[in-house]
């Protein structure tokens, strides 16, 4: 779902609208980490596209987000993961895009840039 590949999963067998699914998919997205502060989302149409679902209902469950805090949409550029809550772990979060990005530019892989994250965490106590 997200520019790294993350995905959410729709199950049309439940009672759960697949907008609320995607909706609920986010958001538990974002209290757990995986999306976070300054995230990119893929556009209605492309998510809908990979989920197999109408633009309509990612088109709604974006709304929801919007109206509720979580994301925000900056006109053409796209639909971004909210800064919110606690300022200093926003904070936090997006030196963690930053650094993620840069590391991707200079051809560090994940696991890599994770373990100078650890190293650094490590000397700085």
């Amino acid at each position: 779902m997200t520019e790294r590949g993350a995905t959410l999963p729709i199950d049309l067998t439940t009672d759960k609208p697949p907008f609320e699914q995607v909706r609920s998919g986010i958001v538990a997205g974002v209290r757990t980490g995986e999306l976070i502060a300054g995230t990119r989302l893929p556009t209605v149409r492309a998510l809908a596209a990979e989920l197999g679902l109408a633009p309509n209902t990612v088109a709604k469950a974006y709304r929801e987000l919007e109206q509720d805090g979580v994301v925000v949409t900056r006109g053409r550029s796209g639909t971004f993961v909210a800064e919110a809550g606690d300022s200093a772990v926003a904070a936090v979060q997006s030196a963690a895009t930053a650094y993620a990005r840069a590391a991707r530019r200079a051809g560090v892989d994940a696991d890599e840039a994770v373990r100078w994250v650890r190293a650094a965490f490590d000397a700085d106590h």
